[in-house]
């Protein structure tokens, strides 16, 4: 009997090291592999594209599903994603919005990796070239080829926003063109962390005149390149520096006003960007949306500040 329970105690803690040996082990290795992934990023060898969003956590499910105990592995890589996530945020590596919005990518492409391993792992002894070190080189050639091509096309995207409102070309255009202070409802993406402008100012009202937004943690400035007024302020972007994002690109920012009849005007706003997000068929309703809600907030405001001074 006591032979029998001492055996029981030796199976009970080989089996709890063994679980605690799991966890950490996918604790650290999914931490590197983030990590390795980031640095890849930041140095421009890696581009924000479908082996960093796909094949990179699918790699990594790859090489951790061929643990026998999965729910301990499992909770090793959702605990490293929190917290590598955590400390992109805190040290404003990244936004909260952005963040969000990847991690349904990450999460499937990563889930796959480990299902299709964890199916041809049971009974076996794991090989360590061809589940790690081959995932790792094709990862790593995936990356380089497809930040190369990147490089070489850049797609140019317009997102445009209208609103029709009742007043006169005038008197929408002289409110919009300046504003000092931005403060009305905020749509949902802004109440995450989506730049939140606080006021624009144009220093000149001329063709070559600068126009500067600022906002939460930043600011966008812009150089008109056509105006006319009460019909049309064409803007270059010049200079934006905002948290994050550095995978987005400011090109141009374009305000036409139609007049509808005397005292109505139909407002038009247009957004132009580029971005290395891929793959685009993913990324593209997503930044559509950030991009019209910042729209709707500017249009709010506008709203706002024409009853207060016209009414």
């Amino acid at each position: 009997m006591c032979r029998l329970i001492s055996l029981l105690y030796r199976i009970h803690n080989a089996d709890r090291s063994n679980k605690l040996n799991t966890f950490t082990k996918a604790l650290i290795t999914t931490f590197i592999f983030l990590s390795l992934g980031f640095l890849l990023l930041e140095i421009d060898l890696f581009g924000y594209g479908i082996t960093f969003f796909v094949f990179l956590p699918f790699t990594l499910g790859y090489i951790l599903g061929n643990s026998f105990v999965k729910k301990f592995s499992l909770g090793g890589i959702i605990t490293s994603i929190i917290l590598f996530l955590g400390l992109l945020y805190a040290n404003s590596l990244e936004g909260m919005v952005c963040i969000l919005m990847a991690l349904p990518l990450v999460i499937i492409a990563l889930s796959i990796g480990f299902i299709i391993r964890s199916a041809f792992a049971k009974n076996k002894k794991p090989n360590v070239l061809k589940t790690s070190v081959l995932p790792i080189g094709i990862l790593l050639i995936s990356g380089l080829s497809e930040q190369k091509l990147a490089n070489s096309q850049t797609e140019i995207i317009s997102i445009s926003t209208s609103i029709s409102l009742p007043y006169s070309n005038m008197q929408v255009y002289e409110t919009i063109k300046s504003v000092d202070t931005l403060d009305t409802e905020k749509p949902f993406l802004m109440q995450l962390d989506l730049p939140i402008p606080h006021k624009c100012i144009l220093e000149n009202e001329k063709v070559g005149g600068i126009r500067t937004c600022y906002f939460e943690g930043g600011k966008i400035i812009e150089k008109v390149t056509a105006l006319k007024k009460g019909k049309l302020l064409q803007m270059d972007v010049i200079d934006y520096q905002l948290k994050g994002r550095k995978w987005l690109g400011f090109k141009e920012a374009i305000y036409t006003f139609e007049a509808i009849n005397e005292h109505e005007c139909k407002m038009t706003r247009i957004t132009t960007y580029t971005s290395k997000l891929h793959p685009r068929f993913y990324w593209a309703p997503l930044e559509k949306m950030g991009i019209e809600q910042e729209h709707e907030y500017v249009f709010n405001n506008l709203v706002k500040d024409l009853n207060l001074r016209f009414k």
